[in-house]
């Protein structure tokens, strides 16, 4: 029988489960990038070591902490049995691996859980940056400052709502991700202010409520998604498709856990306002 997590179950894991993504964090900024490997997976996109000892440790973890869970880690696809029914784990070890390479700091670790297709618990932490933003839908949002000894202060944060007639709209965008659809999208908001990022920075910035919009119209995957898109569902905003239609996750195997297009929105209110 599939194991159906709720949020108040979600609630209680959010301790246990922020103390392994910040673990794995600590991982990553172990590895010296210098002297790394890097490797090429099949699509292309590189792997390092950081990528995998990161996953090591979540999935060592999750398999003590609710080892009936399954998982989808973009490191072990070929451990996933999809359609997921119930709850299941949804994991980047390393998101913005190419920023990582690159020697920029905006790389996170991003986990989320997510039950009946929609996630439900986020945790985007950016070690780098000494952040971490996690939520749970219905519970709400935090963001958490970490220091040398690990977790430390987290205040309560919400998104934005629609600026006003007149006001710009902050983008979060992508520095290595572009696309003509995005950039066209983005010009259609009043006084567009683009705001770099990199990785799921770009969701937690909108959690936050410092961006309006993060519109992706090219192809990503599940996991770069999931856990952004909970933290922001949590803080009062809403992720959707490039059509304002509801995400799901964890459901369709025959298309490589790929999203075709998401849009993340600070305030529900703005979907639909083209």
């Amino acid at each position: 029988m599939k194991r159906i997590i709720d949020g108040a179950a979600a609630s209680g894991l959010m301790e246990p489960l922020t103390a392994l993504v910040v673990k794995a964090g600590e991982a990553i900024l172990a590895v010296n990038r210098a002297a790394m490997r890097v490797d090429g997976k099949q699509d292309g996109s590189p792997v390092t070591e950081a990528d995998l000892a990161a996953d090591r440790i979540i999935a060592d973890g999750l398999a003590q902490l609710a080892g009936d869970i399954p998982t989808l880690s973009e490191e072990r696809t070929q451990l996933a049995s999809p359609p997921f029914q119930g709850s299941f784990f949804l994991i980047d070890p390393l998101d913005g691996t190419k920023e990582f390479v690159a020697g920029r700091d905006e790389f996170t670790v991003n986990l989320a859980l997510v039950t009946s297709g929609v996630p439900l618990l986020g945790i985007v932490s950016a070690p780098a940056l000494g952040l971490l933003w996690r939520g749970v839908v219905g519970h709400g949002a935090e963001r958490v400052r970490l220091d040398g000894a690990g977790i430390g202060a987290a205040e309560p944060i919400q998104t934005r709502k629609l600026p006003a007639r007149g006001e710009p709209w902050i983008a979060a965008v992508s520095r290595s991700h572009g696309d003509p659809k995005s950039e066209a999208f983005i010009d259609g908001r009043p006084n567009a202010v683009r705001k770099s990022c990199g990785s799921a920075v770009k969701f937690g910035r909108i959690a936050e409520g410092s961006a309006d919009i993060y519109p992706r119209f090219g192809p990503t995957c599940e996991w770069d998604v999931g856990a952004g898109s909970a933290v922001v569902t949590a803080a009062g905003g809403r992720g959707t498709d490039g059509q304002g239609g509801e995400l799901r996750f964890g459901e369709r195997h025959d298309r490589g856990f790929i999203i075709p297009d998401f849009i993340a929105w600070g305030d529900p209110q703005a979907v639909g306002c083209y």
